[in-house]
This record gives C-alpha cells, structure tokens and sequence, in this order.
C-alpha cells in the first residue's frame, strides 16, 4: 500500500472521528456549568463604563 493510500484511508476514517470528538469537546467545554460567570463578565464589557466612560489617557486593563 503506497503512503498516500494509507493517509488517504487514515484521513477518511480515524481523522474523521478524531475530528468529531474534538468538535463535541469544544461544545462540551464552551457550555461547562463554571463557564456562565465568564461568558457573563465578557458580555457586560461594553456596559462597564455606562456611568463614566474612561478618558483617554486611562489604560484599559483586561
């Protein structure tokens, strides 16, 4: 069996559900019950400084 062949058979096989296992992973981490607070802090970044937005000389700090 030539090297390509097997790559070939390796890619439409394994790869395959090597990929699916990652994706189903990524899902599976993005949704973990801990995440909520994190995915709350990073959707109110637009609205931390409604009241008083920083002037331009302050540095923005993550």
């Amino acid at each position: 069996m030539s090297t390509y062949a097997w790559l070939r058979e390796f890619a439409g096989s394994w790869m395959l559900v090597g990929m699916f296992a990652v994706y189903v992973a990524a899902i599976l981490w993005a949704f973990r019950p801990g995440s909520r607070r994190l995915h709350r802090d990073i959707a109110d970044i637009p609205f931390r400084h409604e009241d008083a937005p920083a002037r331009g000389d302050q540095e923005v700090r993550p």
